[in-house]
């Protein structure tokens, strides 16, 4: 027992590295996305937050470095995910995919539940794709990363 929660808890570490990786990249993807499309970055993320965490920034500049907060952290703690598939032996693209599904499924949840954005079905098939892309490579930096800790 004590050997199974240690292991589990080194691959949730692990993973938190991940996240921060994966965020990195899908932080990138977004931004160049972004920037080619003349589009704001998205505040849905934060808006959903600061919903349930009751936050109000008070301007602009404070949404900006909440909004960061809040995409970092996300993007970090989903990574705890990818370290207990890990954990449980699931490795390579299946485990890349899973965390996907786990990531952006919950995203579908949350943001329509507090009214940060509306249900994917009303996104248009453009944007559903973007938003898929920009997850699978953070699912896929964040798989490539654990899997390189994971043997480090």
């Amino acid at each position: 027992m004590g050997r199974a929660l240690g292991n589990a808890s080194s691959a949730v570490g692990r993973g938190l590295l991940a996240g921060l990786v994966g965020t990195a990249a899908m932080t990138v993807s977004s931004t160049v996305e972004a920037r080619l499309r003349g589009r704001a970055d998205s505040s849905a993320p934060a808006d959903a937050a600061g919903r349930l965490l009751g936050v109000r920034p008070r301007d602009d500049a404070g949404g900006r470095r909440f909004g960061a907060l809040v995409h970092w952290g996300y993007g970090t703690s989903w990574g705890a995910v990818r370290g207990l598939l890990g954990a449980a032996g699931l490795r390579g693209p299946g485990a890349a995919a899973v965390h996907l599904a786990a990531v952006w499924g919950g995203e579908q949840v949350v943001l329509p539940a507090t009214g940060a954005a509306p249900p994917a079905w009303r996104w248009g098939a453009g944007e559903i794709g973007l938003d898929l892309l920009h997850h699978a490579v953070y699912a896929c930096a964040a798989g490539a990363a654990y899997e390189w800790l994971d043997r480090s």
